[in-house]
């Protein structure tokens, strides 16, 4: 077996997160796979996998040569479509990411609607509440919602989101009115992980003045957008999420904004995709089939 054979082996495995998994996905046995991967552990000489009878885990030296087989691979193929001449046919497989929350609900609906369209495009979603670095991991487009830094990335513009406090109207109703951030501190707090555990900041009031925040002890700490939302809207205390994951409980009178005066600035999204990467059929059909849809999604969110 060569070498390019045995990356795609190994980076199957990765995939499927077990090498079963990369022996079904690839047609070829148990004991063939253990052998690819073997054989680049020789070449290298160095351990590329932990194994257990259960899983495997990328050793450190397996994280670097993981990101650069992805490399490889997704080079060859391109090339390999560009001497067939088939660049204006949409096909393969499609990687995308986005946070747990906003692929469920934003970005599913799209790609169910898309692969409808596309039946030669298989799409593969990695839904994930952690920072993705496109290029190692092979992903082909990523929604982001944040202030992107200066990069190769190609980024189109979809919209914008507002972080915002909510409560529900029973617990505005019996607890103490709230009219500047240093009464949040007096209150129940539910927060998420990535919204602050122990903390929320707020920005400066003029010009002249600093940035603010308000530390608290929650009440609660969640990982989940859902979980937050529903224990917010039971009453159980105060939360803070993006304006798109409360815009249909504020609108049905759930949930209400308490101190829209006190927000930060928006917050932009994008849709993104490494250089180079919109010059292949699937990803260049996948954002222009997307982009119109997301657009209109976040502003029917807009609260």
């Amino acid at each position: 077996m060569d070498r390019l054979e045995a990356m795609k082996i190994f980076v199957a495995a990765l995939d499927e997160g077990s090498l079963a998994g990369a022996s079904r996905r690839t047609g070829r046995s148990p004991a063939a796979v253990s052998r690819a991967i073997a054989s680049l552990e020789a070449h290298v000489g160095v351990p590329l996998l932990h194994r257990t009878t259960r899983s495997i885990k990328l050793s450190e030296a397996g994280e670097r040569y993981a990101a650069a087989s992805r490399r490889v691979i997704a080079e060859l193929e391109q090339a390999d479509r560009d001497a067939a001449g088939e660049r204006s046919v949409p096909r393969g497989t499609l990687t995308i990411t986005s946070t747990l929350y906003t692929g469920i609900e934003i970005l599913r609906p799209i790609v169910d609607a898309f692969i409808d369209e596309y039946p030669t495009v298989h799409v593969r979603m990695q839904l994930l509440e952690r920072p993705v670095n496109l290029i190692d991991e092979g992903i082909d487009v990523a929604l982001r919602i944040t202030h992107l830094a200066d990069s190769t990335l190609i980024a189109k513009p979809v919209g914008e989101v507002r972080r915002i406090l909510i409560a529900s109207p029973r617990y505005l109703a019996t607890h103490p009115r709230i009219n500047d951030i240093g009464d949040l501190a007096r209150h129940a707090i539910i927060t998420t992980d990535h919204m602050g555990l122990d903390s929320w900041s707020f920005p400066a009031v003029d010009a002249a003045s600093l940035p603010r925040s308000v530390s608290f002890a929650p009440r609660m700490v969640v990982n989940s957008i859902h979980a937050a939302l529903g224990s917010v809207v039971d009453g159980h205390g105060i939360g803070r999420v993006l304006s798109y994951h409360a815009a249909a409980l504020l609108e049905a009178d759930a949930l209400r904004i308490v101190l829209p005066d006190a927000e930060p600035k928006p917050i932009p999204v994008h849709l993104v995709s490494p250089q180079g990467r919109l010059s292949v059929p699937k990803v260049r059909a996948f954002v222009d089939f997307a982009l119109p849809r997301l657009r209109a999604a976040f502003a029917r969110l807009r609260v």
